[in-house]
């Protein structure tokens, strides 16, 4: 069996930080996933897709996201269902998320750090019999100062923003 989910796109709206009554923290937010075709129409549509966080990672996304902000998930899809108001049983579909990379750097200047190609993820800690969710600490796995024991490199390992980078055949590995 396999359950596992990789999306990029865009969020729809700053991410919803809470936390349950034992101190857990859970992020919310949704993300706008272009199909890769258009309308009868010829206009573009996309699916709209909630997407949960939790424990550290949730936090990160709290802290780091926003609306607009292009990004990658990768988790797992949930189906849950509870009893409304009316007594009517309604069904959530949702991704897990285990993995979040913030696509885009940080251009307004507001962040102490840019998110450019930074990836935080969650430690897969076990399982909750609460809610089945897992998750744990979250690991920064973006770029970095690089220390090569003679001198301590110090510049933006994302001041390329993407261009090519020259690299000569002897230095590939295959």
């Amino acid at each position: 069996m396999l359950n596992r989910v990789i999306l990029i796109g865009r969020l729809t709206r700053d991410p919803e930080l809470r936390y349950t009554p034992a101190g857990v923290a859970v992020t919310q937010f949704t993300i706008a996933v272009d199909r890769p075709f258009t309308s009868g129409q010829g206009e573009r549509e996309a699916d709209f897709i909630p997407v949960v966080t939790w424990r550290q990672l949730a936090e990160t996304c709290a802290n780091y996201l926003r609306k607009g902000r292009l990004t990658a998930v990768e988790g797992r899809i949930q189906v849950r269902n509870y009893e409304n108001n009316e007594g009517k049983r309604v069904y959530v579909t949702e991704v897990i998320a285990d993995n979040v990379r913030f696509l885009e750097s940080n251009r307004e200047g507001g962040a102490a750090r840019e998110e450019g190609g930074s990836s935080y993820s969650g430690s897969g800690g076990g399982t909750s019999s609460g809610g089945g969710n897992s998750g744990g600490g979250a690991s920064y796995g973006g770029g970095g100062r690089s220390n090569n024991n003679s001198r301590n490199d110090s510049r933006d390992p994302f001041q390329d923003d993407g261009r090519p980078i020259d690299i000569s055949e002897d230095d590939l590995p295959f």
